[in-house]
């Protein structure tokens, strides 16, 4: 038997999406408390998720969303990460402006910096199995400010980021106009 590149890509890309999403799992968290949401988006997906990035494109007039939406239907999968805002009930911290946990739990939006902190850890996780695999990744915060538009995490997360995963002959998320 003889297996085309071409007829596995797509289940590989899959398959090393679902590894990045056990990696930013794994990924150490502050006090080990675990307040990331993961989710693996695919192509049908991908493109509405680039329909709503269009739209905040042209109501801000950002050239770079709109760039990012045409971007990220070259993509096969893409992983969406984030984290919750709550704090994790520190006495002495104050990296966040607040006091402390109590202080900042006042101000419900604000995240936590540790939160935001450990996604940041989770997607540097999540894209060195990227690397390892030696699929092309990007992470952007574009992306992940449509998904937030359009509610599809709980409503207690509220910084998101999107990693589009791809394999071709050239990485499609760089040298972008």
């Amino acid at each position: 038997m003889i297996i085309n590149e071409q007829d596995v890509r797509y289940d590989s890309l899959r398959i090393i999406g679902q590894k990045m999403m056990v990696a930013a799992r794994t990924a150490p968290k502050g006090k080990g408390i675990d307040n990331i949401e993961i989710a693996l988006v695919e192509k049908d997906s991908i493109k509405v998720i680039s329909d709503k990035l269009k739209e905040l494109g042209e109501e801000y007039d950002m050239a770079g969303f709109k760039r990012d939406a045409e971007n990220i239907l070259l993509a096969d999968v893409m992983l969406l990460l984030g984290t919750r805002k709550k704090s994790l009930g520190l006495k002495k911290c104050g990296m966040c402006g607040f006091e402390n946990c109590g202080e900042k739990d006042k101000h419900v939006d604000i995240p936590c910096v540790f939160n935001t902190g450990d996604l940041g850890i989770a997607i540097g996780s999540a894209v060195s199995v990227a690397a390892d695999n030696r699929v092309d990744s990007r992470v952007m915060y574009s992306v992940g400010q449509a998904v937030l538009e359009m509610g599809l995490f709980p409503e207690d997360v509220s910084v998101i980021y999107a990693i589009p995963i791809s394999a071709s002959a050239k990485s499609p998320f760089f040298d972008r106009k």
